[in-house]
């Protein structure tokens, strides 16, 4: 996770921050990656006043680490049928202390304090006629960070039992197995292929139309944040944002069109489509990988599970996939500089990102697709089966 976050902040220019902060940025992305807290604050004394938070999780660091912990907690219990509880439990207990050991390390590292360039603007006249100097920094909390990142470890074990096929159970969880295994192995194989198409994408983009580093930027540090909303979108969700100030988000040009606007923008596929009509081959795209999911959950469910069955599982399966990427995927960001009740004269001083979803839109469309998914997709792993049994009947 510290090499991605790494890799991904050196593209992005952060290593040219003042006062060797670098690794300290490090650190805090990679605390934001787990559910860790970092609180933005600001000092510009008696004539000024700051403002900033920031919420946000870096998704590609945080898919990173979750597949390198899930591959390190499985390993030694490869090729095994089944564990006992109180085995799970331990090396689930060895992996916790060690994380927790790192992740209070990292939280005590990422914190920074940065002095404000206020410009030659009116902000920097008058704040050099006052001698104001403005600070801004950041610093994760450790009791937080803790406590979240051990849920988060958590999350991903629990995930990494119900997803791995060979993973072992308890004797008590394998008659549960079959309703939920194969739901949720389809359920992250559709988020890791919204990836790896994402990936393409950025890739071609990047060769093509210029800017590499800030499109590696994006690769490394937030390409689920920009693939899976919009997986969400052409399901016919609707998310709520708006990108103010001299900074954007980590999204294709489109996106950041829709919402550069001075109100909060709405951001579905009809207010895509007014910009460019192809968005609406999402809905293709979204069609393809739900019946490619549903079929590989009913092609890995025994034989003789009706259909109704199929469609229901994966409907719920699919709303706590969205639920899942509507929690992890909002952003909001926010700072602001005002000196003597001047607020950002300069234009450069303040800023907002906000990106939210509608919940429960995005989840009744979910189960609406899940279960007219899940019911072809089950017809068709049938059919499947009836044509590998017919030649030897």
């Amino acid at each position: 996770m510290g090499v991605v976050s790494a890799l991904g902040l050196w593209a992005a220019g952060a290593a040219r921050l003042p006062g060797n902060a670098f690794p300290r940025v490090v650190a805090a992305t990679v605390v934001t990656a787990v559910g860790g807290s970092v609180d933005l604050s600001g000092d510009a004394g008696a004539l000024a006043r700051t403002h900033a938070g920031i919420t946000v999780m870096p998704l590609s660091v945080t898919l990173v680490g979750a597949l390198v912990v899930a591959a390190g907690f499985l390993r030694p219990l490869r090729h095994r049928a089944v564990a006992g509880a109180r085995e799970l439990a331990g090396w689930a207990a060895r992996i916790a202390v060690l994380w927790l050991l790192a992740l209070i390390g990292l939280a005590l590292a990422a914190r920074q304090t940065f002095a404000v360039d206020l410009g030659n603007g009116a902000l920097g006249v008058i704040g050099g006629l006052f001698g104001v100097a403005p600070e801004v920094g950041f610093a994760a909390q450790v009791p937080l960070t803790a406590v979240f990142g051990l849920l988060w470890l958590a999350g991903v074990l629990v995930l990494a039992l119900l997803v791995a096929p060979g993973a072992p159970l308890p004797t008590r969880l394998l008659r549960r197995r079959e309703p939920v295994r194969p739901a949720a192995y389809a359920m992250v194989v559709l988020l890791l292929t919204c990836v790896v198409v994402g990936l393409v994408v950025a890739l071609v983009t990047a060769a093509t139309r210029g800017d590499p580093a800030e499109h590696f930027a994006v690769i490394l540090l937030g390409l689920p944040n920009v693939v899976w909303p919009v997986f969400t979108i052409g399901l016919g969700a609707t998310w709520d944002g708006r990108v103010d100030g001299p900074f954007g988000l980590p999204m294709p040009r489109l996106l950041d069109e829709v919402l550069r606007t001075p109100d909060v923008s709405t951001l579905n596929l009809g207010t895509l489509a007014e910009h460019d009509g192809r968005v609406w081959w999402l809905v293709v795209v979204d069609a393809v990988l739900l019946l490619g999911a549903a079929y590989l959950m009913a092609a890995r469910t025994p034989a003789g599970t009706r259909a109704w069955r199929h469609a229901l599982r994966m409907a719920v399966a699919l709303v706590l996939t969205v639920l899942t990427i509507c929690v992890v995927g909002r952003i909001s960001a926010y700072y602001g500089l005002s000196l003597l009740g001047l607020s950002d004269v300069g234009g450069n001083l303040s800023g907002e990102l906000l990106l939210r979803p509608r919940f429960w839109s995005a989840l009744g469309l979910a189960a609406l697709w899940g279960l007219v998914t899940g019911f072809l997709g089950a017809l068709a792993a049938r059919r499947s089966r009836h044509r590998a049994v017919s030649p030897s009947a």
